[in-house]
């Protein structure tokens, strides 16, 4: 009942008069039954944008700790999150990725849309990185299809790694649903390593085909570690000609 009542009353009004978001390819999605929801990720609203959009509640997984806080901040967030439909994962231990498949693999049980960012984590660039394997492993798993979703211009709205919302009325974000894919023809190979990384390839070029991103063939952790050690001699050129001064 919250989920609906943001969507619908509070805030799903306020974003489609600010931001006017378009959206294409609304049939793609089944009207019922389970399915995987797979967006490129510019940025944190995209987790915004894309279930305001979607006919069906989307649930994504959420770190444990936003559902274990103390205190009345703690209390509010986990009510927030549990009443988006955000569901809790255990990223400790190192398990992180396994945990997140296993918790998508339950809600697929249950016949939900269940979404999942290929790439693992937010584009620190504005292309489209290469894929992580678990969105393939999940569709081999558990039968069900795949919607590739484009997003286009959510870092306009939200810059990546900060708070603020900001160019209302002048920008607005892109949401295209892609057509289903399926993979009845690898079932059962969802250990294959090849097959694992052929699924994950496809189901990428057809998010690229719908963001109209550049596409670089590197993980976008690893994009994001070169781009901090590039600005550690910068940060330090600068501090030098500080103390200087």
């Amino acid at each position: 009942m919250f989920y609906w009542t943001l969507k619908r009353i509070i805030v799903g009004p306020l974003v489609r008069t600010l931001y006017r978001p378009r959206v294409t390819g609304l049939e793609n999605i089944p009207v019922d039954g389970p399915a995987i929801i797979a967006p490129n990720h510019l940025s944190f609203c995209d987790s915004v944008f894309l279930p305001l959009a979607a006919p069906r509640q989307v649930h994504y997984v959420a770190k444990e700790e936003y559902f274990i806080g103390k205190g009345v901040k703690g209390r509010l967030m986990a009510w927030f999150f549990t009443g988006v439909g955000a569901v809790p994962v255990d990223r400790s231990g190192g398990r992180a990725s396994m945990a997140a498949i296993d918790t998508g693999m339950a809600q697929l049980k249950k016949g939900r849309l269940f979404g999942i960012y290929p790439e693992g984590t937010r584009s620190p660039d504005g292309r489209l990185h290469r894929g992580r394997t678990g969105v393939a492993h999940l569709a081999l798993a558990s039968g069900a299809p795949v919607i590739p979703v484009g997003l286009v211009n959510t870092d306009q709205v939200q810059a990546n790694g900060s708070m603020r919302w900001r160019r209302p009325f002048r920008v607005r974000p892109e949401i295209h649903f892609g057509k289903p894919l399926t993979f009845e023809r690898y079932e059962g190979m969802q250990r294959d390593r090849f097959v694992l990384r052929a699924v994950t390839d496809e189901i990428v070029s057809e998010i690229l085909a719908l963001s109209g991103q550049e596409y670089v063939d590197m993980y976008a952790t690893k994009a994001k570690l070169l781009a901090a050690k590039a600005a550690k001699p910068a940060d330090r050129n600068r501090d030098g000609l500080k103390d200087a001064a």
